[in-house]
């Protein structure tokens, strides 16, 4: 048996496990690209990426006609070697396969939608009364003002295909829209069995109330529907199977129903997205939900990025499906304009459409503005929020304000004297404090204890114990046999005989108490990682950001995130350097969709 020696980096410990000498510095750079979330390793950009390589190997050649030849490295179609290399891309076999699978399973949706479509146009035609009833309050002006109504939009091209995305950052109505795209096919097929999921059980169960809480009219049968809708974590839906990374729903055994909705789509890594795929039989129909601006999965991809950039230019209609989606609007300043016809080549073309009017915020001031400017790095624009400029819904503070931070912990105070814990629940999430990390003074524990001492100190709580009264707790792992899900914020407060319990509101609206000893896996939640906040909203936010910028995690799209939790103010302590420099860094992760999408025909 061939010793390897055991080595602190454990790309290098999975490189050695190779003895091919050409081989190592591939397999290490490939190793630290995945857990850099990248699916593959770009070959023609090589010799960019040999800095990353331990000193032992930057004496080794990286040839790729040399790669070439390597026993080990197959290419696409042989499926028995651990490394595979397609159009200069190198790919462990697994990831290889996972991207393939998806791509084929997007064919497939599309091959079997094309004949259905004079069949459901004709069906969105019947419907026309009903759907210019649902649409006809739908506020559009946008800060380019532009008023096409890209919810009608999106919904017509909802119903008509079997893969669908919708993008759109917070408050463009993604929810709303699903709503309606939802009632109109209801009201087709009455007996239409629905799926609702996302990558966390918060996120599903957030969706399922939006749609609940979304006025359909005056149809209470379509109301009533939407309350019967159960919500579910991808895991969930394809059913898990305990310590086997396959699920019981699959290819043999597809899921059972005639659409399926997957929210908060950016957070779903390549390998869970290729097992849903795998379990939608084609001739579902398929709506992808999400904002292309957000975080990518923690896990390698950032497939529903890729998807919203494959095409380029977005909301894009051939002449004849532009005119056929402004024959549902009876406001012609709603229409979709001559500018977006095209006869796009793309096969994703006329099923990507952007919701681009927030209903939460204006582009034109405030939060807004500044997050667009983040995404764009438009440092003009970001400039404009730094002292001594003032903005009513932006505050930046590069000092690190103590009195600052103190005010807006303060208010915790809200929801500790309350007494009500369905309104104490409510108040906690008036205000939230984030942090970009969890270690060092500005990380998630460092934080989360200066708050705890504020409040000791003001006698607000007593905390001497791990599930101490008052504490809000949010759960990092699912929680199946009680009903909670990942990411669900709960706080700790007495039942009326005095056991200490962790209460948690429901997706109906109904408190709901565990006791704190069966939730093993939880953290304090005064602060919470962005990442954690994804999908998540607060009256007020205040984020924390790294007194340095030697921070790679620290980019546009985490900054983003951060910004746009919040629907009234956001405080951002953190240098103008640092700022400048998350805005200037991005989320580039090397996949081969953009280009093997030439495959799809």
């Amino acid at each position: 048996m061939r010793y390897i020696p055991t080595l602190n980096d454990v790309h290098q410990q999975f490189a050695e496990y190779f003895d091919i000498p050409a081989l190592k510095p591939y397999a290490y750079l490939l190793s630290k690209k995945g857990s850099e979330g990248h699916i593959c390793l770009h070959l023609d950009k090589i010799k960019e990426a040999e800095e990353q390589l331990p000193e032992a190997y930057k004496k080794l050649e990286t040839s790729n006609s040399i790669l070439e030849k390597i026993p080990l490295v197959g290419r696409h179609g042989d499926d028995k070697q651990p490394f595979v290399i397609y159009q200069d891309r190198l790919y462990l076999q697994r990831y290889f396969r996972y991207e393939t699978a998806f791509l084929q399973h997007i064919q497939q949706f599309l091959a079997a939608e094309k004949k259905l479509l004079p069949e459901r146009m004709a069906l969105l035609e019947s419907q026309q009364p009903l759907i210019r009833q649902l649409f006809a309050t739908t506020a559009t002006a946008t800060a380019n003002n532009e008023p096409a109504d890209w919810q009608l939009a999106a919904a017509i091209t909802g119903v008509l295909h079997n893969f669908t995305i919708i993008t759109g950052g917070p408050g463009t109505g993604k929810t709303t829209t699903v709503a309606k795209l939802l009632a109109i096919l209801y009201a087709t097929d009455p007996a239409l069995k629905v799926a609702l999921a996302a990558p966390t059980g918060k996120a599903a169960a957030r969706m399922a109330e939006s749609l609940r809480n979304t006025p359909i009219g005056a149809d209470n049968t379509i109301t009533d529907k939407f309350r019967l809708l159960q919500p579910a974590t991808i895991h969930r839906l394809l059913k898990s199977t305990s310590g086997s990374p396959y699920f019981k729903h699959n290819k043999e055994h597809p899921l059972n129903y005639n659409v399926v909705i997957i929210d908060e789509c950016s957070m779903i890594d390549v390998a869970l997205f290729a097992k849903l795929l795998d379990a939608i039989d084609p001739h579902t129909r398929l709506i992808l939900l999400g904002d292309k601006d957000q975080l990518a999965s923690v896990e390698a991809g950032s497939l529903f990025g890729d998807l919203c950039q494959a095409q380029g230019t977005l909301n894009l209609f051939t002449p004849e499906r532009r005119r056929f989606i402004n024959s549902f609007m009876a406001d012609e300043q709603k229409h979709i304009p001559l500018t977006q016809e095209s006869n796009h080549q793309h096969p994703l073309f006329q099923h990507l459409v952007e919701l681009r009017h927030s209903h939460r915020f204006t582009g034109n001031t405030g939060i807004g503005k500044f997050s667009k400017a983040i995404i764009a790095n438009n440092v003009p624009v970001i400039r404009s929020f730094f002292p001594p400029s003032a903005d009513e819904q932006v505050i930046i503070d590069p000092t690190s304000n103590a009195q600052l931070f103190n005010d807006f912990i303060a208010r915790y105070a809200a929801f500790i004297t309350e007494k009500d814990i369905a309104t104490a629940l409510r108040l906690l999430n008036a205000q939230r404090v984030l942090t970009a990390v969890r270690e060092g003074p500005q990380g998630l524990y460092a934080v989360n204890k200066q708050i705890e001492k504020y409040l000791y100190d003001k006698r607000l709580i007593s905390a001497h114990t791990p599930f101490y009264e008052n504490r809000p707790i949010i759960l990092t792992r699912n929680y199946y046999e009680h009903g909670l899900f990942n990411g669900d914020t709960g706080i700790i407060r007495p039942d009326e005989k005095g056991a200490l319990m962790a209460w948690f509101e429901d997706s109906n609206g109904q408190l709901k108490a565990v006791l704190p000893g069966y939730l093993t896996q939880a953290e304090t939640a005064f602060a919470m990682t962005i990442h954690k906040s994804q999908g998540s909203e607060f009256g007020e936010v205040l984020v924390i950001l790294p007194d340095t910028t030697d921070v790679p995690i620290l980019t546009r799209e985490l900054l983003y995130t951060a910004v746009s939790r919040a629907k009234s103010k956001v405080y951002v302590q953190g240098s103008p350097e640092v700022i400048l420099m998350a805005a200037e860094r991005f989320v580039e992760r090397a996949s081969g969709i953009a280009t093997r999408f030439q495959e799809i025909k």
